[in-house]
């Protein structure tokens, strides 16, 4: 099978790695990849969110199977795209990725099927909002409704944050044309958890629980970025309580998908927070998360395409697939001054190295990295995901941490926290300085 994955992050080197392991052989291109990623198949410079370049490339190429990374894609239409030409992709159509393309979507479907979420309020005047905002009086959220890369969050404690965050969205364009309908919805306390699933109409299987960590620095400190680490298991979403949220969250919405004449199909992908009344989602995603990615297929067992494939053809079984008894964590390595403006082009050396801390158990994954002349050099904000298996949190935390430690990168930082919230005990990491 010749398969198109398209992305360039540190989920699709994942996604090319995991599967290029399949027990069958397949021709893999990525649009338009990484420095990771030309070692698992064959890079090619396409724009992610180009449907008709990418769909020129299929046709060309004799695509058999296209697996966006990426949300971009997805909700520029690639699914709908690939329908009319025959060709078999992973992921939802245009309509029902609407569901992360636009967060007063997504809370429209969750009040529709009856979905636990925070209150919230919907506006595309800067004015009202304000006002909302202002006699609201309480920690609020505020989000931008279209794409922002992860980024078009800010918790606000007071009304001048929040008024602060609607100005820089809505009159500054902050996020561009993303900004210009906001979400503001009561901020959630408890214990932040993700839980993704592969779906195909009303059949779910749920994969392990994962924990992102959004916020640059230390102690969730600084502003969100796409991800600065995660770790799977997460001890605050056991796997039997799995089935119980599946049925809270998931199913209500794609039993509403359906009844809307749009079934879902893909990965659907919520949000949660674990609040003293019980798990409220903040919101969908519909694709792999970013870094979450990274240790949820380090500890799969599976055969990757041939369940995608039976996703996209909605032959999805309910077969659970295989996964390690193993924990996984992955700390992100990012360009100093990421998520704002950050340096570039400096070397990357040392990976062999880290992966060599224990051999089998360690996989660095590339995001923001090109191969030039034979050396590795940093073009992206998340550079790598230096990502471990360990018997627990705790091992796979030492060895994750003592395989960034052979890393060289100048001009970059790590949090140095990543899983110590759960781990029953901190251990001493290298020096992650922002400075």
């Amino acid at each position: 099978m010749r398969i198109l994955l398209i992305g360039s992050g540190g989920r699709e080197h994942a996604l090319a790695w995991k599967l290029g392991q399949s027990r069958e052989k397949h021709e893999i291109f990525i649009a338009p990849g990484n420095g990771g990623t030309a070692r698992e198949g064959r890079n090619t410079d396409l724009p992610p969110g180009d449907i008709p370049l990418i769909m020129d490339f299929v046709r060309a190429n004799r695509i058999d199977f296209v697996i966006p990374g990426p949300e971009l894609p997805l909700v520029n239409g690639i699914v709908d795209a690939c329908a009319r030409e025959g060709v078999l992709c992973f992921g939802p159509v245009a309509y029902a990725a609407r569901l992360e393309g636009s967060k007063a979507f997504a809370k429209e479907i969750m009040r529709e099927a009856g979905v636990p979420t925070a209150d919230f309020a919907v506006f595309n005047d800067c004015a009202a909002a304000e006002k909302y905002v202002r006699d609201r009086k309480r920690p609020l959220a505020v989000k931008a409704d279209g794409l922002a890369a992860g980024k078009g969050v800010v918790v606000a404690s007071d009304a001048e944050e929040a008024v602060a965050a609607l100005r820089g969205m809505m009159l500054e364009k902050n996020f561009g044309p993303a900004g210009e309908t906001v979400v503001i919805e009561d901020a959630l306390e408890g214990e932040e958890v993700s839980l993704l699933a592969f779906c195909s109409d009303e059949t779910v299987l749920p994969l392990p629980s994962a924990r992102d960590h959004k916020t640059a620095w230390d102690e969730n400190r600084g502003p969100n970025t796409g991800g600065m680490g995660a770790y799977s298991p997460a001890l605050a979403l056991p796997e039997h309580r799995i089935g119980e949220i599946t049925d809270l969250v998931l199913r209500p919405v794609l039993k509403t998908m359906k009844k809307r004449g749009v079934p879902y199909s893909g990965i659907l992908y919520a949000g949660l927070m674990l609040t003293a009344d019980g798990p409220k989602v903040l919101e969908f995603n519909v694709r792999f998360g970013d870094p979450e990615c990274q240790p949820l297929l380090m500890r799969f067992k599976g055969d990757l395409p041939a369940l995608l494939a039976d996703c996209a053809r909605r032959r999805l079984s309910g077969a659970t697939p295989e996964w390690t008894n193993e924990t996984a964590l992955c700390v992100v390595m990012a360009a100093k001054g990421y998520p704002g403006e950050y340096s570039r082009g400096m070397a990357v050396e040392g990976i062999a190295a880290a992966e060599a801390v224990m051999p089998g158990k360690i996989k660095v994954f590339h995001a923001g990295t090109r191969e030039e002349q034979g050396s590795v050099r940093a073009f992206g904000g998340r550079v790598l995901g230096v990502t471990a298996l360990g018997a627990d949190l705790r091992e796979a935390r030492e060895r994750a941490y003592a395989a960034v430690a052979e890393i060289r990168l100048e001009d970059s930082f790590f949090r140095r926290d990543i899983g110590s919230g759960e781990a029953a005990v901190l251990v001493s990491a290298p020096d992650g300085s922002l400075s």
